[in-house]
């Protein structure tokens, strides 16, 4: 056994784990319980909050497949610790129980289990292995996922379903028969009940676990210590603040809890009917379903409580629960490979690759259709957390941690602080022990000295500025599920965004069609909708060929194919069953033009005519449906006209695919510059095509034909040319974006010209800047890949020919600050192909490309994902803004994603804007750096607080005294958390400045003000409390003295905010005391208004009314209680402190530009200074055959 085994989990995915085995030992947790009775149970709390030590502490190495514990780490950047328990699945009582299976496939916990014939499972056949070791399936369970021992692999899986290494033909000949019912219960008994269990936790448990923060149980620490030295009313403010600070946090965290159960619980228990073996139906409880039932799906629809793959009939679904497109998709069954013309057999079936044929967790059914007489069915593939809807709930209900520079500053300030207070323990304790004071009030007074380093209303403080950013941004539309993002919304450098629907309009206008007749374009057409094309393939074309579906009575479906079908102005009729079996299982869809259109048919003589006048009805039936794929950019219909014997074929997609799928005859010549030309001003292009089927196929053959059967060898018949307006807002949006040094980048499923037009109307692209498309292209028969660089004709629209007849190369342009290197006037353009190339092949190239990419076309969902890591990792700050619909991925990924959709889609997102406008995106970069400013000033005014109070009490220890109890009450309670929350409120300054704030605390300017005000706070205590031992009336104390009132009422306030006794045993009442409470009381103001920061990320203090207020208020109040004004002094003092900054901090920030850090402004700076960048027009870049040790490629280029 290697003792020092280690082994991946989840190798190559998002939740990679590395995984160790460990058993428990006798001996060590003698030693552990026996620890934690001599510290009082603080080690058992230790262990608690450390998952690792208390696996080391009280277990020893073991091999994994004979552990008892599972100690696992992330492999990301965070590397957190769990633990799990092992446990052991007994199969002893279940009657089909066979050793042999068990042992070689579900002990296995590994898809083969399904993908054999279920009868498999059901021999009872003689083992070799022991009945115990067979029969017991070991496993544990970790952020809801069950992990089951494998022998294959000889480590942990996770159990799949019917979503991995299952090939589509294997799913019709194996699994749609359905499962017997042992092989059900057999199934049910290892993936457990399908359910996404979101248990609300007990208040009870809920409030343990709160209580148990260290935060809390440091408080519990000060507020025992403060009471056995007497600070009762202190002690009880903190008990206060700290019970309703626990009780709101309870309320919010059950109150998500609540919301996340109520979301999915809408399908946690339905009836549902499944089919077994021997055909009969039977109903069970969804919550019973297991992977490879055959489910039916009523007709009247459901809310899905599974994945599921279709292989009978046909499901219009609304997925805007996953997808936030609230547009109804129509899912059509699996095409099965064993009956295709053209067979695809060895395919395996993937739920992302089939998803127009699998219905997912969470999404309604609306309507079902189905052929005569048969059921429309699907197969179970994922259950339980393993579903799609599951997966969303799992990243919500255990996200990531946010890393953030501003969070991971805060522990190290903390660090420091404990550091200082470590100081001054040791300093209280040899004081104390060289004035011979007793040794309970030693441990008392050293213990306070940390109690009063480490403020303890800081985390409250913290979050304040968040909260109100929160409640502000929900004032103006945007709602936010993850408050902790704001402040990282602040740091936003970059925003990509989605084109159609959040730069442009939503909906496409019709603008005119360009036909094609022998090979050649026809001139542009507006009209659509006339007499003469009425019986044209150009329009049966536009009839049959999309979605669209009547749901009652209301056309609806894919805005685009609306827009299309309405331009023609027919109607769609879905028939009933009774007429579809008139028509022999063709799909109940018949298109036909209105009346007015055909042209008018002589009026019948007799009654016998008219069964002749029938066929002059004319009608098209959709036999099959190939619905729209992202992947393939294509959609396609098999039709019928009514009366005809051969059935049509009809293509529609990106023009570039359907001219590759039809005859080369039939292409015209000019096509690409025609295409070129629409593009380049922005138009949306679409081509269609069509061909005559051969007459065997038959209705039945049709129903089973694979697309790649139907899709080829095409005639194709033109383009339809739609216009995409930008919104309204969009270029001011952008051009306040740019102002403000922020990046912009689109990213887009569109065409690539489309988008580079739309991205100079925008903004994104100035017209003088050049535009370099790089076309990347895979390895090819023996040759590496390779990209070549053209240059896009940038200055198509521009009228000064001088400006045309510029030099082609573009301009690299020196800049006084790094931070306008992004505006260098060049830009990258390429598509989702060209990006997987350059991201597999030229890993060298990526950080440069991603320094100046501007426009990516044709991007696919997971691509989207991918190009928002490759930005972050030359460390931009990246938001997005999508409209929901396939940018799921990308919203979570980035650091602030914005989601346009008001859908519950919105819950993969952090942020959502009530109105779908991406004016959205400057208000939540101003809060955030609202919020982020706030949290620095927060952070830096408690700093000093701590500082201040620790050097208080430290110098009146010198001389045995202390500060008393309503002192400490006044100073916390009354200027404290008055000025904390006061200061929270200063609103986002109205507009976005090119200045960003600091992203962490640890930077140059922020430390020099901070130890700046320390020196100064500590130089004006000390001058008071040595100067008043200089004055002739300055009495030294003894217990019976009353110092403070002998000398009049000049300090009779003070007195009485201190301890009333009789005998002053504490040394409370002397001058020293006063002085420094007084002096300490204005030093805590004038830091609050020195760190309260206005322009330019927040509105001036002068407008934060409260805080103006309650600075003002206490001022005139402590002014009062000392009866001295010294308000000029302080006023000269702020004044100095201000001029003191303004001439030391130029020089601390020019020392900080000197090397940038950000590895975006290095490469930017490298670039400059490159001669070979960027790439000339008309060169191609080859990645060397050979790959280097460090997985770069050298890089050729040759012109």
């Amino acid at each position: 056994m290697d003792k020092e085994e280690r082994k991946i989990i989840n190798q190559g995915q998002e939740d990679e784990m590395e995984i160790y085995g460990y058993n428990l030992s006798r001996w060590k947790l003698a030693i552990v319980s026996l620890g934690v009775i001599c510290t009082g149970g603080f080690l058992l709390l230790l262990l608690y909050w450390m998952p690792e030590w208390r696996v080391k502490a009280t277990c020893v190495r073991a091999a994994i497949k004979d552990c008892d514990v599972v100690l696992l780490r992330t492999t990301d950047e965070f590397k957190m610790w769990f633990c799990a328990k092992i446990r052991v699945l007994s199969l002893e009582t279940h009657p089909i129980s066979s050793p042999k299976s068990m042992s070689n496939k579900l002990s296995n916990g590994h898809a083969v289990c399904l993908t054999e014939n279920p009868t498999g499972e059901n021999r009872h056949g003689i083992s070799k292995y022991s009945q115990a070791e067979s029969q017991q399936i070991r496993y544990f369970t970790h952020h809801s996922v069950k992990y089951f021992w494998n022998d294959t692999i000889h480590n942990f899986d996770f159990l799949k379903g019917l979503d991995e290494g299952v090939s589509c033909t294997s799913i019709y000949e194996k699994h749609s028969a359905g499962l017997t019912k042992g092989m059900h219960a057999y199934r049910k008994l290892l993936y457990g009940v399908n359910e996404i269990a979101v248990k609300v936790p007990s208040v009870f448990k809920l409030l343990i676990k709160e209580v148990l923060n260290p935060f809390y149980i440091f408080q519990l620490f000060s507020v025992i210590l403060w009471s056995t030295d007497e600070y009762y009313y202190y002690a009880l403010a903190i008990v206060v603040m700290s019970i309703v600070s626990i009780v709101s946090s309870l309320y919010s965290i059950r109150k998500q809890y609540v919301m996340l159960h109520d979301m999915v619980a809408t399908h946690s228990t339905v009836r549902v009917s499944v089919c077994r073996v021997n055909e009969e139906i039977e109903e069970i409880f969804s919550t019973d379903l297991v992977p490879g039932d055959v489910m039916v799906i009523p007709l009247n629809g459901t809310i899905m409580p599974c994945d599921a793959v279709l292989i009978n009939g046909t499901c219009i679904v609304n997925e805007s629960m996953l997808t936030g497109e609230s547009v109804p998709v129509t899912k059509t069954n699996l095409p099965n490979p064993s009956v295709d013309v053209k067979g695809i057999g060895d395919e395996l079936y993937n739920p992302e690759t089939h998803k127009r044929h699998t219905l997912f967790c969470g999404t309604t059914v609306i309507q079902t259709r189905f052929y005569t007489g048969e059921l429309v069915k699907a197969i179970v593939v994922r259950t339980g957390f393993s579903t799609s809807k599951g997966q969303l709930v799992r990243s919500i209900l255990y996200p990531k941690p946010t890393d953030f520079k501003l969070y991971r500053d805060a522990y190290l300030f903390l660090l420091c602080l404990v550091a200082v207070a470590g100081i001054g323990f040791i300093y209280t304790i040899i004081n104390s022990i060289l004035n011979e004071v007793q040794v309970g009030v030693i441990i008392i007074e050293s213990l306070d000295i940390i109690t009063i380093t480490v403020p303890p209303a800081l985390p409250a403080a913290m979050t304040a500025g968040i909260v109100y950013a929160q409640r502000r941004l929900k004032k103006i539309g945007i709602f936010c599920i993850s408050p902790q993002r704001i402040n990282i919304c602040g740091q936003l450098n970059l925003v990509c965004f989605d084109k159609t629907g959040t730069l442009t309009e939503d909906g496409l206008d019709l603008w005119g069609i360009q036909r094609v007749e022998n090979a050649r374009f026809l001139s542009p057409e507006e009209n659509v909708c006339n007499e003469m094309l009425v019986k044209s393939q150009f329009v049966a074309c536009l009839a049959t060929c999309h979605s669209l579906t009547k749901i009652e009575g209301v056309l609806s479906g894919d805005p685009l194919d609306l827009k299309m079908f309405e331009a023609i102005g027919w109607i769609l009729e879905e028939a009933t069953e009774e007429e579809t079996a008139l028509h022999n299982r063709i799909m109940p869809t018949v298109v036909r033009p209105p009346k007015q259109l055909l042209p008018e048919s002589t009026p019948a003589g007799n009654q016998e005519m008219e069964l002749f006048e029938l066929p002059a009805i004319y009608e098209i039936g959709i036999v099959r449906q190939f619905p729209f794929s992202s992947a393939l950019q294509r959609m396609s219909v098999v039709a019928r006209v009514l009366g005809d014997k051969k059935m049509d074929a009809y293509m529609k997609g990106a023009p570039e695919v359907i001219a590759s799928l039809c005859k080369p005859e039939t292409v015209p010549v000019d096509f690409q510059n025609v295409l070129e030309d629409f593009t380049k001003q922005g138009f949306r292009v679409i081509a269609l095509a069509h061909r005559k089927l051969e007459s065997k196929l038959t209705w039945h053959k049709v129903q089973n034909i694979s697309r790649d059967a139907i899709e080829n060898n095409m005639d194709f018949m033109g383009l339809i040319i739609m216009q995409n307006k930008l919104k309204q807002e969009t270029p001011a949006v952008l051009e306040d974006l740019h102002k403000a040094n922020i990046r912009t980048v689109m990213v887009t499923g569109d065409n690539m010209l489309t988008a580079v037009s739309v991205a100079r109307d925008c903004g994104m692209i100035l017209p003088q800047d050049k535009v370099i498309i790089a076309e990347a292209l895979p390895p090819k028969d023996g040759k590496v890949a390779k990209i070549n660089w053209h240059y896009a004709d940038s200055l198509t629209q521009c009228s000064h020919p001088s400006a045309i007849a510029s030099e082609a190369t573009p301009v690299k342009l020196v800049h006084d600050s790094l931070e306008d290197l992004q505006m260098t006037r060049y830009h990258f353009a390429m598509n989702g192909k060209s990006f997987s190339v350059i991201l597999e092949h030229f890993q060298d190239l990526v950080p440069k490309l991603m320094l100046h990419g501007t426009v990516f076309a044709r991007m696919a969902p997971d691509q989207k994902t991918q190009l928002i890591e490759a930005l972050q990792n030359v460390d931009y700050f990246v938001g997005m803004c999508g409209d929901g619909a396939n940018d799921c991925g990308a919203l979570k990924r980035a650091h602030g994603g914005i989601s346009l959709s008001e859908l519950e889609a919105s819950v993969a997102s952090p942020f959502t804007s009530k109105t779908p406008s991406i004016s959205c995106v400057p208000n939540l970069i101003r809060e955030g750096r609202a919020a982020l400013i706030t949290s620095f000033c927060v952070f830096k005014f408690m700093a000093l607080y701590s500082i201040i109070q620790y050097f208080s009490v430290t110098l009146l220890y010198s001389i045995l005294s202390n500060l008393g109890d309503f002192q400490f009450l006044f100073i916390d309670l009354a200027i404290i958390l008055v000025v904390v929350f006061t200061m929270s409120l200063n609103p986002a300054w109205k507009e976005l400045v090119a200045q960003r704030p600091p992203s962490g605390l640890i930077s140059g300017a922020l430390l020099f003000s901070v130890l700046s005000q320390i020196i100064i706070c500590i130089g004006f205590q000390s001058l008071g409390f040595f100067w008043v031992k200089q004055q002739p009336w300055y009495e030294v104390w003894h217990p019976k003295s009353d110092a403070c009132n002998a000398t009049g009422s000049l300090l009779w306030n003070s007195s009485h905010l201190d301890n009333e006794t009789e005998l002053d045993e504490h040394n409370i009442q002397n001058y020293e005391n006063t002085t420094v409470f007084f002096i300490s009381s204005f030093q805590y103001l004038i830091v609050a208004i020195a760190f309260s920061k206005g322009k330019p990320f927040r509105q001036p203090c002068y407008k934060n009314y409260f805080f103006v207020f309650s600075v003002i208020f206490l001022y005139v109040f402590i002014l009062f209680i000392m009866l001295y004004p010294v308000a000029s002094v302080d006023q000269v003092l702020q004044e100095s402190v201000d001029r003191w900054r303004k001439c030391c901090l130029p020089w601390a920030l020019s020392c900080g530009k000197k090397i940038p850090k950000a590895k975006y402004m290095y490469l930017a700076q490298e670039l400059l200074v490159d001669p070979e960048w960027p790439p000339k027009p008309q060169t191609t870049t080859e990645a060397k055959g050979l790959v280097k040790e460090n997985g770069s490629c050298q890089i050729i280029t040759i012109t």
